[in-house]
């Protein structure tokens, strides 16, 4: 035996040992890397703007082009703790030297009272910050949210107490209150030129558009009637606007489908005079129900006067574009898919969105000028690319990115093949992507026929051919869409770290498009007989079951389910209508009676005023098949849950009582619907795994 082979067995027996002893990776690592969200580009200099969330501690970072085509980014802000601390709202002052944004409070529930989930002894306040794109140190500027910065004369407009406020940037004058009016402000709008400030007045079953003079101090409403006008956007001279006007639809009820109704239209305002005339209304049939892009507008007011549009004639969301002098609308993006994060170059010529064109259960991003109708993809490939944003150059965009093995970031779009990450140094070197399998996609029927999306979490051991435990997971929503990695949200991006998690622990996992998501069309999405009107997702959850006790590779006897907010309802109605063919479940934060989580979206509901609808919601109901619920279940929730009121689990936990079901219960005082802090979803994702652990006699790794 030479001298160089008998060094290489030595140095393997001395690094297999040490091989054999690793441990698995923790939850800890499979949730470490920071989530980024509001990527925001600036309207000067290329820079672009975006927090990251880096296991509770929120931070603001920016990016900048160099001379060599290539960004450098680096982190603004300094906050280190997990402090349940919320931040975003980000807008950039015209020059790109400076950023506004919003630190504290709910920023999805902002005229709430401010949440205390890490149960601070101080009053908490929801404030305004400024801070140079330089570095620095942050500066306050008022207390409030949805901050607007003047495009001209270093004014910034926000919102405090539901009215308008006013301040300078540079901090130099005292806040005021600009307008006083009934109901509540929102989607503050400047003129291009500064003068006026447009804004929707929400007045409950109606809205305005209203449009505040500076210099005159007077403020008039654009054509007001009995119908919802929203999103205003400003024609570039500053002397028009253009805003949606949607139907009063009083006895719409939510979470319950709605495929056809009063058409909703377009309009266009003089912002001088308030008079108005319409440009163009949809259609009746399909589409004629509004259904909202993710975009910062509803409304573009793009190159050559021409309004683009989202609008779901034919069946899916799509882009459509109409002169504002009316006319017929142009279909920019034809086919079966859907468009999502839509944003426009500064010069109004080129539309940037992300699709689930060609690859119906990933996002690539695609571009489209306002009179084309052949989209040009930006980014192809396996992985996840979205949220894109046009640099003020008019042509770089930025997006976010991700795969099946990592997580959410910032990048650079340099070609369709091409991605440069603009800070690859944020995700730490424990975050556990080795350990990650990549998720396949299966199709599936629900018990009624209804084709079903899913991903298919395989742990590496799966063909071994043992039987192992197997989990559905259900997401919230319910409009949303799982995808063949990790998410654009950080609610399910957690969640797919949770299904890789338990995946590297022995689990298979289904992750469950069930009927009323998105990216299947506007007919899956309103799906006849849906939540509160049948409860017609129950065919899903049931088939999803089947579907896995199927698999030989699956303990029959060990099938669970979890999931959060409307997986948490889909949990729950899956234990209470079939505990035969789930085991046990995780119910986080879940909706049990319908009867008491309608009116958190529609005030007005009265289940004594609609009796008819009132028994079927509650037919429609876990609580109502409770005498049939006999598996285990762990409750989790916040109990400052602004999204699901906290009685439902109460409620839920006193009839499981009766009925003699054990469950388990987790509670976060002060916390609410979406975790603000890391440890809170780090506490729930251990009682679940432990929780499963037990119940299925899983051997701790």
């Amino acid at each position: 035996m030479n001298r160089y082979v008998l060094v290489l067995m030595l140095i393997a027996l001395t690094i297999c040992p040490a091989t054999k002893a690793q441990k698995a990776p923790t939850l800890e690592q499979f949730l470490s890397a920071p989530f980024p969200t509001e990527l925001t580009a600036a309207p000067a200099k290329g820079r672009v703007a975006w927090v990251f969330n880096a296991r509770g501690a929120r931070n603001l970072w920016v990016a900048e082009p160099s001379a060599d085509g290539s960004y450098k980014s680096r982190q603004l802000t300094s906050f280190k703790d997990d402090d349940g601390v919320d931040l975003g709202q980000l807008v950039w002052a015209p020059d790109g030297e400076s950023i506004v944004y919003t630190r504290s409070g709910d920023l999805e529930f902002v005229d709430g009272p401010n949440p205390n989930a890490q149960n601070a002894p101080a009053a908490i306040e929801q404030e305004l910050w400024l801070i140079s794109a330089s570095g620095g140190a942050p500066k306050k500027l008022a207390e409030g949210h949805n901050a607007a910065v003047s495009p001209k004369n270093g004014l910034v407009a926000y919102i405090f107490k539901k009215q308008v406020w006013l301040t300078s940037l540079d901090g130099s004058t005292k806040p005021e209150q600009l307008i006083h009016s009934a109901g509540g402000a929102g989607e503050l709008r400047w003129s291009p030129d500064g003068a006026k400030l447009a804004f929707v007045s929400h007045r409950g079953d109606h809205g305005f558009i209203g449009v505040y003079d500076v210099a005159a101090k007077s403020l008039i409403y654009l054509d007001p009637s009995v119908d919802t006008d929203i999103e205003p956007a400003w024609s570039p001279d500053s002397r028009r606007i253009v805003f949606l006007r949607i139907a009063v639809a009083k006895s719409r009820m939510p979470f319950t489908p709605e495929r056809e109704g009063e058409p909703w239209a377009i309009r266009v305002a003089d912002a001088a005079t308030g008079k108005a005339q319409e440009v163009w209304h949809a259609d009746p049939g399909t589409g004629s129900v509004y259904h909202a892009m993710v975009a910062e507008n509803q409304l573009i007011w793009a190159a050559g006067d021409r309004i683009v549009f989202p609008w779901e004639r034919g069946g899916w969301l799509h882009l459509w574009s109409v002169p504002i002098t009316g006319g017929p609308a142009k279909l920019l993006t034809p086919g079966n898919f859907e468009v999502e994060y839509v944003a426009a170059s500064a010069n109004g010529q080129e539309i940037t969105f992300s699709s689930n064109q060609d690859d119906i259960d990933r996002r690539h991003v695609w571009k489209v000028s306002p009179t084309a109708d052949h989209p040009e993809a930006v980014t192809t490939g396996t992985g996840i690319e979205t949220a894109p944003v046009v640099a003020s150059d008019n042509k770089t965009i930025l997006i976010l990115r991700s795969d099946a093995h990592s997580k959410m970031r910032p990048a650079l779009a340099a070609s369709k093949t091409e991605l440069r990450d603009l800070a690859p140094e944020a995700t730490p070197a424990d975050f556990a992507s080795a350990a990650m399998v990549t998720p396949q996609q299966v199709i599936l029927s629900g018990v009624d026929g209804m084709q079903i999306h899913a991903q298919l979490f395989l742990p590496k051991n799966a063909g071994d051919g043992a039987r192992h435990p197997a989990l559905c997971f259900f997401h919230g929503g319910s409009r949303r869409q799982m995808l063949l990695g990790f998410h654009y949200m950080d609610y399910y991006s957690n969640a797919y770290g949770m299904n890789q998690y338990l995946a590297s622990r022995g689990y298979i996992v289904l992750a469950v498009n069930y009927r009323s998501g998105i990216g299947y069309g506007l007919n899956f999405r309103e799906a006849l007989n849906y939540g509160a009107a049948g409860a017609s997702e129950y065919n899903d959850v049931e088939g999803a079951g089947l579907y896995l006790r199927a698999r030989p590779d699956v303990d029959p006897a060990r099938i669970g389910l979890w999931g959060g907010s409307y997986g948490g309802y889909l949990t729950a109605l899956g234990l209470a209508r079939a505990s035969d063919l789930f085991a046990a479940g995780v119910d986080m934060h879940g909706v049990h009676d319908w009867n008491s989580e309608i009116p958190t979206f529609a005030a007005t509901y009265k289940p004594t005023d609609r009796p008819d609808a009132a028994r079927l919601a509650w037919e429609s109901s876990p609580l109502s098949s409770i005498s049939t619920w006999r598996s285990p279940v762990l409750l989790i929730q916040g109990d400052d849950d602004r999204n699901v009121p906290f009685s439902e689990t109460v409620d839920l936990a006193e009839a499981l009582r009766k009925q003699g079901v054990q469950f388990d219960q987790l509670v976060f005082p002060d916390e609410i619907h979406d975790f603000l802090m890391h440890r809170s979803w780090l506490a729930a994702y251990h009682a679940t795994v432990e929780f499963f652990d037990k119940h299925f006699k899983m051997a701790e790794k």
